[in-house]
């Protein structure tokens, strides 16, 4: 590896009420996505996608791949919100596929995570695991809360960096992923200059999207 991972995270509510135009819109601003850091050379260098999926389960679709090289999975909704069965494989994906800084080795610069969920959970244990992610901050999260069903405090007892999508249209998720792709490309430009236990400071979200206090 010849230069160091700038590792990106999608992990994305597909249960049952993101059927219909909200998961199309996500699938299609996936693929937006893609398409803007192609078109980027520092991303193309550095940065890394994976997608997770949580509904009755929770499954990564793809796993940490190089931009040139990351194919958009297609994806369907269906089924109940086990949020913690998500979070439980994050942090077993960050274990698995995070290459970690040690005397001899640069590793993985921390991660970009954005959590995408429109609900509140159907399960029980996801307080425990987002408590570990709360006490290991393992990665930058970004949580995003789509539509004013979601539970914003739910997803504030994962990250402090909660913001809040009320609009659910196709337009509104493709500014979201904007969102994304900026945040990817300045990242991907500032990490040469970052130390390792550095703070990234993310683009201004758009219009439509609110930081939730």
């Amino acid at each position: 590896m010849s230069t160091r991972r700038l590792p990106v995270y999608i992990m994305a509510d597909v249960s049952g009420s993101m059927q219909g135009t909200p998961i199309e819109s996500v699938k299609s601003g996936i693929r937006q996505l893609h398409r803007d850091l192609m078109g980027d050379p520092q991303a193309i260098e550095s940065a890394y996608l994976s997608v997770l999926t949580f509904a009755n389960s929770a499954q990564q679709l793809v796993p940490l791949t190089e931009v040139a090289a990351f194919n958009p999975p297609d994806l369907s909704a269906s089924g109940n919100t086990h949020f913690g069965d998500g979070l439980r494989l994050l942090l077993e994906v960050f274990d698995r596929e995070l290459v970690r800084t040690t005397a001899e080795v640069k590793g993985d610069w921390r991660p970009l995570v954005f959590i995408l969920s429109d609900g509140a959970p159907t399960d029980t244990e996801w307080p425990i695991y987002a408590q570990q992610l709360r006490e290991r901050r393992p990665a930058n999260i970004i949580a995003v809360a789509c539509g004013d069903q979601a539970d914003t405090q739910v997803l504030k007892q994962v990250t402090e960096s909660v913001i809040q999508m009320q609009d659910m249209s196709p337009d509104a998720f493709k500014a979201f992923f904007r969102f994304v792709s900026a945040s990817v490309k300045q990242t991907s430009a500032k990490v040469g200059a970052l130390s390792d236990g550095a703070g990234i400071t993310l683009p201004p979200p758009p219009p439509g999207i609110t930081i939730v206090p």
